[in-house]
């Protein structure tokens, strides 16, 4: 397990268990166009109640960050995980990662900001030279299964600029005027079949989203998803299929159904 600041890349010592030491920068790219994956988590999650940042709050005993860790490193498509932690914590987050073996690919951790978006950006900052794909992947998703990870890597390689997964609405959506108190008035009620819930790993072409996510820095803009840094910028997004398993645990209900499925999966598969 690596810490690191910005795009430093020296190596430093770890525990028994770890990679052995070198200073010389792993080609990730080499055989077969290896994806890095940002996973921003340096938020607190303020939804989920008070207590420890959402990231670090535990699913089945184990923290959401080490399962969404755990998701990213399964695929083969993946060779390089950046954590960004809360700027105060890289050395504890370091700590939770190896006490959890994740050794086995490479993992690295670097401070993250203020906001998701500058996160994002630092992390980014953190990715080798050469890479070609990146995936930004929300540490609030434990339960991506490993098959969306992959179609969406496959998707950037395959020539798309930026790729999301995404499940068709299960309820109908109404658009409405917002108040700040009482009834909103309802302005009108899109086509179901035309919407989508987009979910993560987002992928990118790596210089593609570098790029957007300097032009946001210069111009003071923001947005809620990194997909919609490139439309913002007139990039062209394409969606793959996600699944329902992918939900984003926001809420002390979805931390319920997340233990849920996360016990149907270890009866069924050992997971």
């Amino acid at each position: 397990m690596q810490s690191g600041r910005g795009p430093a890349r020296s190596r430093h010592p770890r525990s028994a268990r770890a990679i052995p030491i070198t200073t010389e920068e792993p080609n990730l790219n080499a055989s077969a166009q290896l994806a890095a994956a940002v996973v921003p988590a340096a938020g607190r999650g303020e939804r989920l109640g008070p207590g420890a940042p959402k990231a670090l709050r535990e699913l089945g005993g184990v923290p959401l960050l080490v399962h969404a860790v755990r998701a990213l490193a399964r695929s083969r498509a993946v060779g390089l995980v950046v954590v960004c932690a809360p700027p105060d914590g890289v050395a504890g987050v370091v700590s939770l990662l190896d006490s959890h073996g994740l050794d086995g690919k490479d993992v690295r951790v670097v401070p993250g900001g203020a906001s998701r978006q500058e996160s994002v950006r630092l992390g980014l900052a953190a990715v080798p030279a050469g890479t070609r794909v990146v995936l930004v992947h929300d540490a609030a998703r434990p339960l991506v299964p490993v098959e969306v990870v992959d179609a969406v890597a496959a998707a950037v390689r395959a020539g798309a600029e930026a790729v999301v997964p995404a499940v068709p609405l299960a309820d109908t959506v109404k658009r409405v005027e917002p108040q700040p108190s009482g009834p909103e008035p309802v302005l009108d009620t899109p086509d179901r079949s035309t919407l989508r819930a987009v979910q993560t790993p987002q992928g990118f072409d790596l210089p593609a989203l570098v790029a957007a996510h300097g032009k946001a820095l210069a111009e003071g803009a923001e947005v809620t998803d990194d997909a919609g840094l490139i439309e913002r910028f007139g990039g062209r997004v394409v969606v793959v299929p996600g699944h329902e398993e992918a939900f984003k645990v926001t809420r002390p209900l979805d931390l319920v159904l997340a233990e849920a499925v996360l016990a149907r999966r270890r009866a069924t598969d050992g997971y």
